[in-house]
């Protein structure tokens, strides 16, 4: 059988955009990987009527609510190859099978990559965090730190010097002079070293430790990491795909319209600023916008 859509990922935004077209009546199969970005942290922040609840339980209850919608069909392997237009897309997936849908919708999410200094892959999602507006609640008062990586990591440090004591690791990189008058001016301390390595008890930050052997206490630290697409289907069919300050985005539309026609994204994929409240808002957006074309556009 054709499906309606494909949904190419199955984390917040894949089963909010699921969740509505299942309501619709709409036959939808959604390809799901089981490995959302947030796997790392035992629990999620800021999410409606969901504060601190445990990201994955969240999506497996929400799977078992869609699963009862008789025309979501959930397959778990990985789309490989896209083709086709729109009213007859053809998704391979990496077990050899091929799924055929009149609409696609990309959601399979983004990949965090970390710097390589020991200590931090470890204590990613616990105590070497992203978002301070995720986690700097659970860490607010204790001594934090902020890792220079990108140009969105001053930015940063000036967020989170509002939940805690707060330095800046330069991590070996000269600033200018606007910038340390920046960070002074919110009392943000600042360390120019590279840094070596993290310690402390697995998952827990104690110090950071430069290339010189010295070492400073810290209980958190805020990273902004580059990113990467988890998937190239974006750039097989054809969407059009710009350079973000962290990562490559999928260019959509306020109606998470692709640049192809028949094809939708949402989630982490589209945007800079990402969260879960984010990512269902897109996933619904992009179901309206998905059925609206299957009506009006046939």
């Amino acid at each position: 059988m054709q499906y309606d859509v494909v949904i190419v990922g199955g984390s917040f935004a894949g089963l909010a955009a699921a969740l509505y077209l299942g309501r619709a009546r709409r036959s939808v199969c959604v390809l799901d990987t089981r490995q959302p970005r947030n796997r790392f942290a035992a629990a999620s922040h800021g999410f409606f009527a969901q504060d601190g609840s445990d990201p994955g339980m969240l999506l497996a209850t929400m799977r078992q609510q869609i699963s009862a919608y008789p025309t979501v069909t959930f397959i778990d392997e990985a789309a490989v190859e896209v083709s086709g237009q729109s009213g007859g897309f053809e998704v391979a997936l990496s077990g050899g099978s091929t799924v055929p849908g009149a609409r696609l919708l990309l959601a399979f999410g983004i990949s965090d990559l970390l710097p390589d200094i020991p200590g931090i892959a470890e204590r990613w999602g616990k105590s070497v965090l992203h978002c301070p507006y995720c986690h700097g609640y659970e860490v607010s008062g204790r001594r934090l730190g902020v890792l220079n990586l990108s140009p969105s990591s001053l930015q940063q440090a000036l967020l989170v010097s509002d939940w805690g004591p707060t330095t800046f690791y330069a991590n070996g990189a000269n600033l200018d002079g606007l910038s340390v008058d920046q960070l002074l001016r919110r009392g943000i301390e600042i360390e120019a070293d590279p840094v070596s390595a993290l310690a402390g008890e697995p998952g827990a930050l104690t110090a950071i430790r430069f290339a010189d052997g010295r070492s400073h206490p810290m209980e958190a630290l805020f990273i902004s990491p580059r990113n990467r697409l988890n998937s190239d289907l974006a750039g097989q069919i054809g969407c059009d795909i710009q350079d973000g300050p962290l990562g490559k985005i999928i260019t959509v539309d306020d109606l998470n319209k692709t640049t192809v026609q028949g094809v939708f994204a949402a989630g982490d994929i589209t945007r800079v600023a990402q969260n879960i409240s984010f990512a269902c808002a897109d996933g619904v957006m992009a179901a309206m916008a998905c059925h609206r074309s299957l009506i009006l556009e046939g």
